[in-house]
C-alpha cells in the first residue's frame, strides 16, 4: 500500500476486512461480501456493546439512518442515488459501501460533458476488430458492464454532469438489468447480451449546487432511491471529520506534528461564522464562492499543516492557519476577499480583543494573507 499514492478503500481496509469476514455469521443477500450488519459496522465502526474482540474505527462521519437506507437500497434492485453539496462525504460513503459488500471500489465512471454511452456500457479494441471481426474478446467493457458480469458494485460519480443520452442509457440498466450489444449475432449462447449477476447495484453521486445542468429525467429517478446527505454542522462530528482525516494526512507523509486543540477550534469556529454570513447574505455576491463545507475545511487545515512542516517552524500557528485560509477560500477577486475583510475587521477583531488566545495572532496572519492577494 506504501507504493500506492491513494489506496481504495479495500487494500486500504484490507486486514480489517478479512477479519470482519471471518467473524460475520449473519444472512448475506447476494454474492455480497459482508452481511449489512457488517457493512455498517464496517463504516460507522464499532461500539462496546457490539461485542467484538478488536475495535473497528469509525470511517465516515454522519447520521447512521443515512448508512442504513443506504443499504437496505443495494440489497434491493434499485440503484441508490447519493445527493448533496460539495465535500459532504458523498463518493467516501460510496467508496466504503462498494469496499464492504464486493471488495471493489474501483469500477467507476465520472460523469462529465464529454462522457458518452460507450462509457457505461462498452467499446471496442480497434486493432482487434480490424485483425478477427467483431466479438466477445474485442469488446471492451465499461465498468459498469463489468460490475453486471461480477455481480459487483458500479459507481457513477456526478450523475448530473452527464448528457441526457448518457442518463437515459442508464435507465435500461437498471430495469432490465441486461445490456444489449447489437453489434454481434445472437446465438444460442446468447453472446450479444450482457446479464447483470446477483448482486450488481449502481450508486450514483449527484452534487445538489449542480442543479439544472442535467436534471434527471422522472423515469431515472424513480429507479434510484434517493439519500440526501446534509453539510455536517454538529461542532463534535465536525471536529471528529477534520481530526480524522488530518491524522491520516500526518501518518502518509510522517510528520510528527501536533494540531493543538485551540487551533482546531478557531477553524472550526471560523467556518461556522462565515457559514452564518452565507445564510445571511442577500445575493450570491455577498456570499463567498466556497461551498464552506467539511472537505474545505479539512483542506485549509492540511494546507497549514503542510506549510508548517515543510517551511515553518514545524510547529502549527494561528498566523498559518489563517494564511491558509484565506489563500484556500479566495477563488473571486475582489468578491471574496471582501467578504474575508469584512469578516476579519466585524467578527474576528472584536472576538480578538474579547477572548484572546490564539484570535489576535488569527487576525494578524488573515490581514497579511489579504494584503499580499491585493
Amino acid at each position: 500500500m506504501s507504493d500506492l499514492l491513494r489506496a481504495p478503500a479495500e487494500i486500504k481496509y484490507a486486514e480489517e476486512l478479512d477479519w470482519l469476514e471471518s467473524i460475520d455469521d449473519n444472512p448475506k443477500p447476494f454474492s455480497w461480501r459482508l452481511s449489512p450488519k457488517m457493512v455498517r459496522l464496517f463504516i460507522l465502526g464499532s461500539e462496546r456493546a457490539d461485542g467484538l474482540d478488536r475495535e473497528v474505527s469509525q470511517k465516515w462521519f454522519g447520521d447512521r439512518s443515512f448508512v442504513e437506507r443506504s443499504i437496505v437500497t443495494l440489497a434491493s434492485d434499485r440503484g441508490l442515488l447519493l445527493i448533496g453539496d460539495p465535500g459532504t462525504g458523498k463518493s467516501w460513503l460510496a467508496e466504503l459501501l462498494s469496499a464492504a459488500i464486493c471488495r471493489n471500489s474501483t469500477l467507476v465512471v465520472q460523469g462529465t460533458a464529454g462522457t458518452t454511452e460507450d462509457h457505461i456500457k462498452y467499446s471496442w479494441n480497434v486493432s482487434m476488430v480490424i485483425a478477427k471481426g467483431q466479438s466477445r474478446e474485442s469488446m471492451i467493457p465499461s465498468p459498469i458492464m463489468t460490475a453486471m458480469e461480477a455481480g459487483a458494485i458500479g459507481r457513477f460519480e456526478e450523475l448530473t454532469r452527464s448528457t441526457s443520452d448518457v442518463q437515459d442509457a442508464l435507465i435500461s440498466i437498471l430495469s432490465e438489468k441486461y445490456i444489449s450489444v447489437p453489434e454481434l449475432e445472437s446465438g444460442a449462447g446468447d453472446d450479444n447480451i450482457v446479464f447483470a449477476k446477483p448482486g450488481f447495484s449502481i450508486i450514483a453521486t449527484a452534487n445538489s449546487r449542480d442543479r439544472g445542468v442535467n436534471d434527471l429525467s422522472s423515469a431515472l429517478k424513480r429507479r434510484f432511491n434517493f439519500v440526501r446527505i446534509p453539510v455536517v454542522t454538529n461542532r463534535k462530528s465536525e471536529a471528529e471529520i477534520v481530526r480524522f482525516r488530518t491524522e491520516e494526512l500526518l501518518r502518509r507523509h510522517s510528520i510528527d506534528l501536533d494540531v493543538p486543540p485551540t487551533l482546531l477550534d478557531v477553524l472550526l469556529q471560523s467556518f461556522a461564522d462565515l457559514r452564518a454570513s452565507a445564510a445571511a447574505a442577500g445575493s450570491d455576491d455577498e456570499k463567498l464562492e466556497s461551498a464552506l463545507s467539511t472537505a474545505e475545511q479539512i483542506g485549509v487545515l492540511e494546507d497549514a499543516v503542510l506549510h508548517s512542516n515543510f517551511f515553518g517552524e514545524r510547529a502549527l500557528t494561528a498566523r498559518t492557519l489563517a494564511s491558509s485560509l484565506v489563500g484556500s477560500l479566495t477563488r473571486r477577486e475582489p468578491e471574496d476577499l471582501a467578504i474575508l475583510n469584512k469578516y476579519l475587521h466585524g467578527v474576528v477583531e472584536p472576538r480578538s480583543k474579547d477572548e484572546g488566545g490564539s484570535w489576535p495572532e488569527f487576525l494578524e496572519g488573515g490581514r497579511d494573507a489579504i494584503a499580499t492577494l491585493s
